[in-house]
C-alpha cells in the first residue's frame, strides 16, 4: 500500500472538510500513521502456493469462500474497510449476493473463462473466484491496486479508473480480450455505471455475463449522484425491460444499438442492502 493510496481511502475526505489546524495536525501524524498502518497490513498471498496446501477450497461453493477470504458478496464478513490499526475481528452482515452468483455461475465453474473484475479492493473476491473457478483467468483492476493482497499467474491486476472512457478504451477494449464475465463493483457513481456496461459490452463473449453490484446507489446516495441526473443506469435497465425507449448522454448511438441488439436478458435481484444486476449476451 503506498502513501497516496493511504491517504486518498482514508484521509482526503476529512481534509476536504476540515479547519487549517486540522488540516495541519493531520499531515503532520500522515507519515506515522502511514507506516504503523503499513506493518499491520496483511502480507500479499500467493495463492498458487496456497492452494497447495489448501486444495480443498476448490469444492467450496461460493459463499464459504467469500467469508474464508473476507469478502462482503457473502452472508458475513469482518470489515476490510477499516484501517488494519483499528480491524475488529468481528463478523458483520454482508451483501449476500452469493445466492445469485451461485445461481448463474454454478455451471461455468469448472470451465476455462476470461474473467474481468473491475473494483478489487484488497482481492478478496478475487480469491474467492479463484478457488471456484478452478480453470480461469481473472483481471483483476482497481484505481488503488497497490492494496491487493493475493497474486497468482491466473491473475493480473492493474490500475484502472473506470470513470475514464479514455481508460476503458485504451486498457481494455482495444486489447481485443473477450470475457466470458466482466464484474463491476468499482465506485458505483452514476456515470460510472453507466460508461462501463455501455462502452464494455461488446468486450463480453456470447452468452457472456455482466454483473453490476449496488445498481441503486445512484438512486439511494446523493454522494454517488450529487447533481441527481436522471436517467440512472437502473432507470435505462428498467426501461429496456418495459420495452420503453431511454437516451443518456454518456451513451453513444452506436453503443446503444449493439446493446440492444445483443441483449439477451436483464434480471435485477435485491441483496441485503443493494440490489444487483445480471445482464446476459445473446
Amino acid at each position: 500500500m503506498k502513501l497516496n493510496t493511504f491517504y486518498q481511502i482514508y484521509y482526503s475526505h476529512r481534509i476536504k472538510k476540515s479547519s487549517f489546524f486540522l488540516k495541519l495536525y493531520i499531515l503532520i501524524v500522515l507519515p506515522f500513521a502511514y507506516i504503523l498502518n503499513k506493518i499491520l497490513l496483511d502480507s500479499k498471498v500467493d495463492l498458487d502456493d496456497f492452494s497447495k496446501r489448501n486444495s480443498e477450497l476448490y469444492e467450496e461453493n461460493l459463499n464459504f469462500l467469500f467469508q474464508f477470504f473476507n469478502s462482503d458478496k457473502g452472508d458475513k464478513y469482518k470489515n476490510q474497510y477499516q484501517k488494519p490499526i483499528k480491524f475488529e475481528n468481528k463478523f458483520i452482515t454482508g451483501h449476500k449476493y452469493h445466492k445469485y452468483y451461485e445461481k448463474y455461475f454454478l455451471e461455468k465453474k469448472n470451465e476455462n473463462l476470461q474473467i474481468l473484475e473491475i473494483g478489487t479492493f484488497k482481492g478478496n473476491a478475487t480469491a474467492a473466484f479463484y478457488f471456484y473457478f478452478k480453470n480461469a483467468s481473472i483481471t483483476s483492476v482497481d484505481i488503488f491496486p497497490d492494496l491487493m493482497r493475493y497474486k497468482s499467474k491466473r491473475i493480473r491486476n492493474f490500475f484502472l479508473n473506470n470513470s475514464s472512457e479514455k481508460e476503458l478504451n485504451e486498457k481494455i477494449l482495444s486489447k481485443n480480450t473477450q470475457y466470458d464475465i466482466i464484474i463491476e463493483d468499482a465506485g458505483h457513481y452514476h456515470k460510472d455505471q453507466i460508461i462501463t456496461l455501455f462502452g464494455l459490452f461488446k468486450s463480453l463473449k456470447k452468452k457472456g455475463l455482466f454483473i453490476i453490484e449496488e445498481l441503486d446507489f445512484p438512486d439511494t446516495r446523493i454522494d454517488m449522484n450529487p447533481e441527481k441526473k436522471k436517467p440512472t443506469l437502473r432507470d435505462i435497465l428498467f426501461s429496456i425491460q418495459n420495452k420503453k425507449d431511454f437516451s443518456s448522454e454518456f451513451i453513444t448511438k452506436d453503443q446503444k444499438e449493439y446493446f440492444l441488439k445483443n441483449l439477451n436478458c436483464i434480471d435485477v435481484y435485491r441483496g441485503e442492502f443493494n440490489q444487483i444486476a445480471f445482464i446476459q449476451k445473446k
